[in-house]
């Protein structure tokens, strides 16, 4: 009389568990830092705002604004302002994952055909910054 089985034995249900916990030990620092990633592109996109601003002025006016210029403030969960000092525009974290505190800047320079060109860096750790944000 032949015995068909009617489950799983306890190796295979341990395996199963074994897997999965790998899995989860690899997928959860993944996910982390994919997270910090989308926080830090709401803090550059709150800088590029600011970007928007400056660059209207100098087809304008010709030159980059003094330093007594203000920008709009951009004020959200992950950014906690901005700021124009006549050379950088910079965006300052909060709340990112960790608690991580950073900034994001952005340095214009006037081409010789009056347009601005920009550069992007910032204090935020350089494996959370965008690609075009690693400039300095």
């Amino acid at each position: 009389m032949k015995k068909n089985q009617q489950g799983f034995t306890l190796i295979e249900l341990m395996i199963v568990v074994a897997i999965i916990g790998i899995l989860a030990a690899i997928a959860l620092p993944a996910y982390q830092n994919y997270t910090t990633r989308a926080q830090v592109s709401e803090v550059v996109l709150a800088a590029s705002a600011a970007r928007t601003e400056i660059s209207e002025y100098v087809a304008a006016e010709g030159a980059l604004p003094p330093a007594t210029y203000v920008v709009q403030d951009q004020v959200s969960e992950f950014v906690s302002g901005l700021a124009w000092d006549g050379a950088d525009v910079t965006a300052t974290s909060q709340n990112l994952n960790g608690g991580a505190v950073g900034t994001i800047v952005l340095r214009p320079t006037v081409n010789a055909n009056g347009q601005v060109e920009w550069l992007c860096g910032g204090s935020i750790q350089e494996q959370f910054r965008p690609a075009s944000c690693r400039d300095f």
